[in-house]
């Protein structure tokens, strides 16, 4: 896995590590990770992007980036999150784009193409349903509920001490051997600088209500899910296109866990490619 190499990029007042590849006129794809992963995610998605000739553009989102790590919860509320999104665009002299998100990535993204569907040509979400979707679920699904119950955890002021204890025993496991070990050491390695897994927790707990009030999304969309997915259940996956007004392709990958960039690369690009071709 050979990722592009990092550019230091100043947006809302803060500084990120974004990986920039492919020609500066391509089209631009923006690509949202998730929680506990980073950039690094897309390892294997983003060569096959460049030689398509796009303009790929992977941050390190607030909280993972270490110039981008402000203090209480507040600061990472979903709001922010967008709006770093946006100014990492606007400072690479980035309009519209193409925008991916996994896990926590696609709960930014479905926040972004809902409120800012101007700025985006399309957008290809995996793992989380449209946010009203899955707000549902978890209201009305038994299984949801259950699947969701990790949130508490991550919400308690000793979840990032819990995740770390023990050379990062929790953190590991999370990844269910579903992503490879090089990946889990670089995920362990980062999430151990001083403040980051705090940091990134933090998303959590600057969760709220209002979240599940999202209005439908208005691009281009595919959503994809793996029945595998110990995080996400059917109820809100199936539901997801309910939120979308425009064309819409829902994807079920089989055999596959939450950890699809990683397990499930070359579905990650043929669900972007195929995205991509037909939103023009």
């Amino acid at each position: 896995m050979t990722l592009p190499s990092v550019h230091r990029v100043d947006a809302n007042a803060l500084t990120f590590d974004v990986r920039v590849a492919g020609p500066d006129d391509g089209v631009p794809v923006v690509l949202l990770h998730g929680f506990p992963e980073t950039s690094a995610t897309w390892g294997e998605v983003v060569p096959a992007l460049v030689d398509d000739g796009h303009r790929v553009i992977a941050p390190d989102q607030r909280g993972y980036s270490p110039g981008a790590r402000p203090d209480g919860v507040e600061a990472y509320a979903v709001e922010h999150l967008v709006d770093d999104v946006l100014a990492i665009a606007d400072a690479l002299g980035v309009d519209r784009f193409h925008l991916v998100g996994h896990d926590w990535g696609a709960s930014v993204a479905w926040v972004l193409a809902a409120h800012h569907p101007e700025r985006l040509h399309s957008l290809t979400a995996f793992s989380v349903p449209h946010l009203a979707a899955y707000n549902r679920a978890l209201r009305e699904d038994s299984d949801a509920q259950q699947r969701a119950s990790y949130i508490g955890l991550f919400r308690q002021d000793r979840a990032a001490d819990l995740l770390l204890e023990d050379e990062a025993a929790r953190l590991r496991a999370m990844y269910d051997g579903a992503v490879p070990e090089e990946q889990v050491e670089t995920y362990v390695r980062h999430l151990s600088e001083p403040g980051a897994m705090r940091a990134a927790l933090h998303w959590y707990g600057a969760m709220t209500p209002a979240l599940g009030d999202l209005p439908p999304v208005r691009v281009p969309t595919t959503f994809v899910w793996s029945d595998r997915d110990s995080a996400i259940g059917r109820a809100g996956a199936d539901a997801c296109g309910d939120h979308v007004d425009a064309d819409y392709r829902y994807v079920v990958l089989e055999g596959v866990t939450h950890w699809i960039p990683e397990q499930a690369p070359h579905a990650v690009v043929e669900a972007v490619r195929a995205r991509i071709a037909s939103a023009g």
